[in-house]
């Protein structure tokens, strides 16, 4: 096989893993062998091994002696810093957005918000408004780095997302909370309708903050 054919199936072994981490197929914390994941990938085992050390790079795994692999597992110390990691670049992020985005971008975030928070409102809250609203929130948050238009940034951040997933798994789902939620991102898209990059940054780390203590409070 090609060097191409093998950077492929690198990359499937890699990206196969975290979709099952993130399909709670895999937990965190639980060790693992290279053979389960074989069979959970259907990728040789050639590309598993390839794949074990971006995985090990990125913290999603480790190995430990005489045990194997273990994923990662959520505690105190991946909270804070999944989070303060969070805040230093969405800071920067979210002040060049204000600066930056065009009224249509901004237009649509706000109304994406507003429908969620009117279905909440009127409806309550269902298991599919609040994966909606999830999706919603996510895409906020990603909206901001992606304006920083740099790839060394949007790949770190990537890599903290999925700990920041499980986090969310673990600790703070959005259920129950689409409210108060949209209301704190509305709070933020406001002021950047305002193109007020100070309020912008303020309300987004108020934000953050709040999720990270609302997790490391569970």
């Amino acid at each position: 096989m090609d060097d191409t054919g093998e950077q492929t199936l690198r990359e499937r072994a890699y990206e196969s893993f975290t979709h099952h981490l993130l399909s709670r197929d895999v937990r965190p914390g639980q060790f693992i062998s290279q053979r389960r994941l074989v069979e959970l990938t259907g990728l040789p085992l050639g590309a598993i091994r390839e794949a074990i050390p971006r995985l090990e790079a990125e913290g999603l795994i480790k190995t430990v002696p005489q045990r194997g692999l273990q994923v990662a597992h959520i505690d105190i110390n991946l909270i804070r810093e999944a989070f303060q990691f969070r805040i230093f670049l969405e800071k920067e992020a979210v002040a060049l957005f204000t600066r930056s985005a065009s009224d249509a971008a901004i237009a649509k975030l706000l109304k994406q918000h507003r429908d969620v928070a009117e279905a909440a409102e009127n409806g309550g809250e269902s298991p599919e408004l609040e994966q909606h609203a999830q999706q919603v929130d996510w895409g906020m948050h990603d909206a901001f780095i992606d304006a920083l238009g740099n790839s060394i940034i949007s790949n770190a951040y990537r890599v903290n997302s999925i700990k920041m997933r499980l986090i969310n798994q673990e600790r703070f789902r959005i259920a129950g909370h689409v409210k108060s939620v949209m209301k704190e991102h509305l709070a933020i898209l406001e002021a950047i309708e305002r193109r007020s990059a100070e309020d912008a940054v303020e309300r987004l780390t108020a934000h953050i903050r709040n999720a990270r203590d609302r997790a490391l409070a569970v």
